[in-house]
């Protein structure tokens, strides 16, 4: 009896240890302090964003778009895509009224989902904007006016409860999607690497930071408890609380203080010193980017302790005496501060440029965007960043980061 129950100790513990590596190699991305695990090893990993995935995809006829963009990246050793998962209110919308969703948007998204999911490139989806492009929180604060609602100014979107209703039935809505094509939720897919919860959220009528603080703390708790499985952030630009390291403005964020929030599992940053830094050269810019970059890499491993994604970057072909080169200067400059991170083990694991074009779509572009085919320095510069996180990958191989 003594044997058998020994036995059956020792099988209990082999199914135990099969069972985590079973999990440990399911394809779902992880955190481990400031490193990304994937399949038991950290990551790192280049990107890109494509906000039009969805829009193009939602017509079948333009479909061949999606599956060459995503050819493309794979060529290019891109593992990881930032797209939208909203259009509220808006022409051709996923969301043309609360709750109300359009079929064949949501077919658009499932089929970015699965071709991303053909090439190996890992997705974050945004749930929201904070801007009014394709309806953002202005739509959401619109919709509980017409309700009756008595808002002020579009950051009610943050308080009212009526609005904040609306949003969690997005993320609802969207969480619990089973995809027309694989059939798989979206909250169980691997293919999707991360959810955002804003693109850019800003609150500048509460410079405190305080309402930004219990949004983000409420909602990343509401979408915890449908998907504790995927990664989660908050789509923050990076912005300090009353810090001389910002540009000259503040938008009611604080990098520090959003980013420790229990449920955020990783940081981000984004960087565009040609908008923030209007009127000042090339050269001062890049000054600023490179102690931006620096400033970042070093509060996610030493305060926030979480790993950092440089979610957006790039220059733009609208800016006065745009040069591809000073383009390629600005992506460069991030590049090099990931790397040096990535390669001894630092916090910053990868960069996501804004933004990727495909031929055919560039109607669709604001300034920013880059088709690889036309640009062969700058698609260069990306392949050879791609293939040196490929590296740091191999490097880190089986390796267990220690504390401290």
């Amino acid at each position: 009896m003594k044997m058998m129950k020994k036995n059956i100790c020792k099988l209990f513990v082999i199914i135990l240890v099969m069972s985590d590596a079973i999990a440990e190699d399911d394809g779902l991305m992880r955190v481990d302090r400031e490193h990304f695990i994937l399949n038991g090893n950290p990551f790192y990993g280049n990107g890109f964003n494509a906000y039009w995935l969805m829009y193009v995809a939602s017509q079948p006829s333009q479909r061949s778009k999606i599956s060459s963009t995503f050819e493309e990246a794979s060529n290019h050793s891109l593992v990881i895509a930032r797209t939208w998962a909203f259009r509220d209110g808006v022409d051709s919308p996923l969301q043309s009224s609360p709750g109300s969703y359009n079929e064949n948007m949501f077919q658009g998204l499932d089929y970015v989902i699965s071709e991303a999911g053909k090439h190996n490139i890992k997705l974050i989806l945004s749930l929201v904007d904070n801007y009014n492009y394709t309806g953002g929180k202005q739509q959401y604060v619109k919709w509980a006016r017409n309700e009756g609602q008595n808002i002020i100014s579009d950051d009610d979107f943050f308080t009212n409860s009526v609005v904040k209703g609306y949003y969690k039935n997005h993320i609802k809505a969207v969480l619990t999607r089973n995809n027309s094509i694989s059939g798989i939720a979206y909250k169980d897919d691997p293919t999707i690497m991360a959810w955002e919860l804003m693109n850019e959220p800003r609150c500048p009528t509460d410079p405190s930071g305080n309402t930004m603080q219990a949004w983000i703390e409420e909602m990343a708790s509401y979408l915890k408890s449908i998907d504790s499985k995927h990664l989660l952030e908050a789509g923050l630009e990076g912005f300090y609380h009353h810090n001389k390291k910002n540009p000259h403005f503040e938008v009611g964020t604080d990098f520090l203080r959003n980013n420790l929030i229990a449920e955020i599992d990783f940081a981000t940053v984004h960087s565009y010193p040609d908008q923030w830094l209007t009127g000042e050269s090339d050269e001062e810019q890049l000054l600023f980017l490179d102690e931006w970059l620096s400033s970042h890499i070093k509060d996610a491993e030493t305060k926030i302790q979480k790993p950092l994604l440089f979610a957006e970057f790039g220059k733009s072909s609208k800016d006065p005496g745009y040069r591809t080169s000073a383009r390629d200067e600005v992506m460069g400059a991030v590049y090099g501060a990931i790397y040096s991170s990535a390669r001894r083990g630092g916090a910053a694991a990868g960069g996501l440029f804004w933004q990727l074009m495909s031929e055919g779509v560039e109607n669709l572009g604001d300034g920013y965007g880059i088709v690889l085919s036309r640009s062969p320095s700058t698609a260069t510069l990306i392949q050879e960043q791609s293939k040196k996180l490929n590296q740091v990958r191999l490097m880190y191989k089986d390796h267990v980061f220690t504390n401290g």
